[in-house]
């Protein structure tokens, strides 16, 4: 399939990539705290029949340098652009920070059909990186609406990382004590996907060493169950914070993160996830709500695991 592709300097840096014919669906590819363009993405969900817009949501000109206050109008106007565009049905997909983003924006936005979170995190965490003012302390929501911070929680300065300080470390149990020492701003700053239109497509991993991505999906999915909303859950035991889609090679090593998982189960979780995220932003039958809460299991030639249905 022939794609066409355009660079945009305004009002975002990003890039468009759509089919040479063009597409009624569009779906908004949003990075995570790295801050790039998701460039590859674009093009590989343009080969596959849509028009997908990946841009930069922090960090470029006219933005907050961190993820930090970052108002959620953002990706409202990244969907007012998508509709212009021609797309009637109109999707997001966001990974870890960039979950985050995608979550909340199908709360807000009620156009929004579906929204795809991959690592996604059940609650709006604070500032990573400093805002428009240079201060990284203290800690600020990562996110506005409508000029007001969301509710959010705070990470616990006390913990420090158990590997040596030359070495990448693992900062999900940062996560961990931060969510036991404020427990109680927990409910308040809990992401209410309960309320979204959007259908709901969660991918997590049991590895994952940045934050506890499969606990939140399961916390995500308790609240959408709770509203009968539809959702659908892809997990792998052994993969990371990053999943790779079909077509997309291993992410690189960090030099400051452990990120979890092998290239291997990372790439075997995106592969089971893909033909969901195909069928999502298509608008096929919606997932089955029927179920007993648990996930689509992938798993390995090694160890196969049985697949279970997600209400």
């Amino acid at each position: 399939m022939g794609v066409t592709e355009r660079e945009l300097t305004s009002p975002w840096e990003g890039v468009v990539a759509a089919p040479a014919g063009g597409s009624d669906i569009g779906v908004l590819v949003l990075a995570g705290s790295s801050g790039r363009i998701e460039r590859e993405r674009a093009r590989i969900f343009a080969r596959h029949g849509f028009a997908a817009l990946a841009i930069r949501w922090f960090g470029g000109p006219g933005q907050p340098q961190g993820i930090c206050e970052v108002p959620l109008e953002t990706f409202v106007l990244a969907v007012d652009f998508l509709r212009r565009s021609g797309a009637r049905r109109i999707g997001i997909l966001g990974t870890s920070k960039g979950a985050e983003a995608a979550l909340l924006t199908a709360v807000h936005d009620r156009r929004v059909d579906v929204a795809i979170a991959l690592s996604p995190t059940s609650r709006v965490w604070c500032n990573i990186g400093p805002g428009r003012d240079g201060a990284l302390r203290p800690y600020r929501s990562s996110w506005t609406w409508r000029g007001r911070p969301l509710p959010f929680v705070p990470m616990d300065d006390r913990w420090t990382a158990a590997e040596s300080d030359k070495g990448p470390s693992a900062i999900r149990p940062w996560y961990e004590l931060s969510e036991r020492t404020y427990a109680h701003l927990l409910e308040a700053a809990t992401i209410p996907v309960e309320t979204a239109r959007a259908d709901l497509l969660l991918v997590a991993s049991g590895d994952d060493a940045m934050w506890p991505s499969l606990p939140f999906a399961h916390q995500l999915v308790r609240r959408r169950m709770s509203a009968a909303a539809t959702v659908r859950l892809i997990a792998c035991d052994d993969a990371g914070h990053r999943p790779r889609l079909p077509d997309e090679g291993p992410a690189p090593a960090s030099p400051h993160f452990e990120y979890g998982g092998t290239p291997e189960a990372d790439a075997l979780l995106g592969k089971a996830a893909w033909p969901h995220v195909l069928g999502a932003l298509r608008g096929g039958s919606p997932p089955d709500t029927s179920g007993d809460g648990e996930p689509d299991v992938c798993g390995d030639s090694e160890r196969p695991r049985r697949a279970r249905r997600l209400p």
